[in-house]
């Protein structure tokens, strides 16, 4: 087996073992890497870089916007405005080729990012 298989492979147990909480960990981790690498191409000129890393994170927010129950507790729809707004700033900073749109998305993104994480280890 050839090391990418071994590297898929792995990652697809990796993430069919996962526990929920991790799963959602997985996501925000790839989120905000996805956020931080779009964000750099931007100011280094990498046009398709940014535009792949930007639409990869917006997808990552339309999973977490569309497995969001709502009314599972009461900050939930208030999380679902908030991966709203996020969706539609990244378009925007998509469009306008703008690192500065890419980075205020970031640092709304990490806090909820650390607090999942420290959920999850109370938790478990």
């Amino acid at each position: 087996m050839t090391a990418p298989n071994l590297r898929n492979r792995y990652l697809d147990d990796s993430i069919s073992t996962a526990s929920p909480a991790k799963l959602l960990l997985m996501l925000y981790d790839r989120l905000v890497l996805d956020l931080m690498q779009g964000e750099e191409a931007l100011r280094n000129g990498k046009r398709e870089e940014a535009h792949q890393r930007i639409t990869h994170a917006q997808d990552i927010i339309l999973e977490l916007r569309t497995t969001l129950h709502v009314d599972a507790w009461d900050g939930a729809p208030g999380l679902a405005n908030l991966y709203g707004f996020l969706l539609t700033e990244l378009i925007g900073a998509n469009i306008a080729r703008s690192p500065e749109r890419v980075a205020a998305c970031r640092d709304l993104i990490e806090p909820l990012r650390d607090a999942w994480r420290e959920a999850a280890l109370a938790a478990g």
